[in-house]
């Protein structure tokens, strides 16, 4: 009876201040679980210029299934956009180092219960930049990338050039950011956040200044959380080879790659946002549940090898091969993939 109240009530957030190591203050939601001990704590990371608030339905859902969820915007972003957003200094890396930062901090501070972070887009990225990256026990991320051109899906490739790395940084010269929201395509963006995206190479650190750039690559390979990516056939931004350039960086992980196709949903496309929908509630969000609760891979069937080596300083169109069931160790470092139950 208890249970069965907890799960049909509605779960409202409570609104939360999290305070960064620089002293700026950022606006999240702390989504309590629906009743008992929660079975773990998730910080959901957002993609760059997308609002806290679109991962909403997916913190409810979770919570409705014993989660403790942190929503959070960036700074800059959302809730935490200050009142003058030209000149403010923000930066991409900024909101792993001292965003996601706080976020875990402010977990570990309010519940308890298994760490675990969900990351969209760059949202997958950003844990390896923070101290607190390493006090992560599970990551689940969905087109994980940090935006390199050369990553887009072939066909896409050109127009998206255009749009994010000659069209953004152009307006953000004449605006002083970018005004993502009077062209229709994402939230305003902080200058230093745009220019990071549009002009980052192959190599992320290169965007960092050169003293900072060998301890920004050993705070990932220090991570040790296990890491499930999950790609979608015709997403041109969280491309295969996108995400297994992010894998590479968390090398001291146990990583594993899915590529899912639109047809496994039921649908003509999914791309690059659709999987945070709540069309996706009984399908896609109960499948993520396995991995954040249980650890186990819901789609041992459609893995690919995650560490394929590809030229760095190149794009390449590449046709994934799909590993399947009988998943080598080899491809999976730290261990056997499991079959589909």
């Amino acid at each position: 009876m208890n249970s069965a109240f907890f799960l049909m009530r509605v779960i409202e957030p409570e609104p939360v201040t999290l305070v960064c190591r620089d002293g700026v203050r950022l606006t999240g939601h702390l989504w309590k679980q629906a009743g008992g001990v929660s079975v773990g704590r998730v910080v959901i990371n957002p993609a760059t210029g997308v609002a806290a608030r679109f991962y909403h339905r997916y913190a409810r859902f979770l919570a409705e299934h014993g989660f403790t969820v942190l929503t959070f915007d960036y700074r800059g972003i959302g809730l935490s956009r200050p009142q003058r957003l030209r000149g403010c200094g923000f930066r991409w890396r900024d909101w792993g180092a001292l965003d996601f930062d706080a976020a875990v901090r402010f977990l570990e501070e309010n519940s308890g219960g298994r760490l675990s972070a969900v990351g969209h887009s760059i949202g997958g990225f950003l844990p390896g930049l923070a101290e607190a990256g390493l006090r992560l026990e599970r990551m689940l991320t969905v087109g994980a990338q940090y935006a390199w051109w050369g990553d887009y899906a072939p066909a896409q490739r050109a127009g998206l050039f255009l749009k994010w790395h000659v069209a953004m940084p152009l307006a953000t010269v004449l605006w002083g950011y970018f005004p993502g929201k009077r062209f229709g395509w994402l939230e305003d963006l902080p200058a230093g956040v745009a220019y990071e995206w549009s002009f980052r190479g192959p190599r992320f650190e290169r965007s960092h200044p050169r003293a900072e750039r060998k301890g920004a690559l050993a705070r990932m390979a220090a991570v040790r959380a296990p890491i499930l990516a999950v790609t979608v056939s015709d997403d041109p931004l969280g491309t295969v080879e996108a995400a297994r350039r992010t894998l590479r960086y968390y090398a001291g992980a146990e990583r594993q790659l899915v590529l899912l196709y639109p047809a496994d949903f039921g649908r003509a496309a999914v791309g690059h946002f659709n999987l945070f929908h709540d069309a996706h509630a009984s399908g896609f969000w109960l499948d993520t549940l396995l991995w954040l609760r249980d650890g186990r891979n819901p789609w041992p069937d459609r893995m690919v090898d995650p560490l394929r080596t590809v030229p760095p300083d190149r794009p390449r169109a590449a046709t994934p091969t799909i590993l399947g069931r009988r998943t080598t160790r080899d491809a999976v470092p730290g261990g056997q993939a499991r079959r589909r139950e």
